[in-house]
């Protein structure tokens, strides 16, 4: 199967790649994952590898694994930032310094096993720090040959524009898809004004576009969606109910309901990448075979039509974030 290019920023990639995130232990378990075949597959298919600092050991495994490919055969993105992420009743700790910014790299870098890397993202706008300090150092990056393209993720608008007048931001990753469409507001109209590129995260609400997820009990003891917003006993199953019409479509269609997911999502724009996780080659081979599913006109305008009931993330205050200004 030949992946069709989409564009972030400069960046040409697969339009979908794979989210990495999965090798972390967020949703169960990872004991003796060993993801080099997924890894590998998803690499001679053209498809970005989507990491960070804070999955894990998200990115030695990638190093291990890429060591089999020419290092022009692979492109990863990678991000830095997160201290520590939010979790009832403990917000979430950010640290966007220059001197974060170049300590970071320097270890990421050294676990990928790569001298550098394609895509690099501020996973989190630092509200304590001037996004331009923080934009000026990624920059450096850029100019060293660490970095080729630079990103953020989960900005606000106020923050990408101020970003963007440093230095050329490629990408803007943020949650998106047919369960959280709240970037299309304005992230996406600024994205586009600015020719920045758009990379959804949770293309799959999570697992629960899959069709497969269809109880609470399914989650594990330490699977993040047990205290989830869109997950919980109150939510799901009015959330459930939303899959059916996914499903319908993609009968219709002879899909599965995850490829009329990201179907959706790649019909919005050649400037969006989805990039669902797993930790299975047969799953990997189920989500690229999104990019053959056409959608109808009226296909999208049914899904358009979903909603669902819950905060998206387990503490509002983590996305949209906007920084301080330049001190004078």
């Amino acid at each position: 199967m030949v992946m069709p290019q989409h564009t972030l920023g400069g960046l040409s990639v697969g339009a979908i790649g794979l989210g990495c995130m999965s090798f972390a232990p967020v949703y169960g378990s990872v004991a003796n994952l060993d993801p080099t075949s997924v890894v590998l597959h998803a690499v001679d298919h053209g498809v970005m590898l989507d990491t960070a600092d804070g999955y894990g050991d998200s990115e030695v495994l990638i190093g291990n694994a890429i060591r089999a490919r020419r290092r022009d055969q692979v492109v990863i993105a990678s991000k830095f930032g997160i201290v520590s992420g939010p979790r009832p009743g403990q917000p979430g700790v950010v640290n966007g310094t220059p001197e974060y910014v170049r300590a970071s790299v320097k270890r990421s870098l050294q676990r990928l096993r790569t001298d550098y890397i394609d895509l690099y993202y501020q996973h989190r706008a630092d509200e304590n720090v001037p996004i331009e300090e923080t934009v000026g150092a990624m920059a450096e990056l850029v100019a060293s040959g660490e970095v080729r393209f630079l990103g953020l993720s989960e900005a606000s608008v106020d923050t990408i524009r101020r970003a963007a007048s440093v230095h050329p931001i490629a990408a803007v990753q943020s949650e998106w898809s047919l369960w959280s469409r709240d970037i299309e507001r304005e992230v996406v109209p600024v994205c586009r004004e600015l020719g920045i590129g758009i990379v959804a995260f949770s293309p799959l609400g999570r697992g629960m576009l899959t069709g497969t997820v269809t109880s609470r009990e399914q989650f594990g003891e330490h699977d993040l969606r047990r205290i989830h917003p869109r997950f919980t006993a109150d939510t799901f199953p009015t959330n459930l109910a939303t899959i059916d019409v996914v499903q319908d479509v993609a009968s219709k269609r002879g899909a599965t309901p995850g490829q009329v997911a990201l179907a959706w999502l790649l019909a919005k724009g050649q400037d969006v990448v989805p990039i669902p996780g797993t930790k299975h080659v047969r799953y990997l081979e189920e989500n690229l075979g999104a990019a053959g599913v056409d959608l109808t006109e009226a296909d999208i305008a049914r899904l358009d039509g979903l909603t669902v009931v819950g905060s998206r993330a387990i503490d509002p205050t983590f996305i949209y974030r906007t920084t301080p200004p330049m001190r004078s």
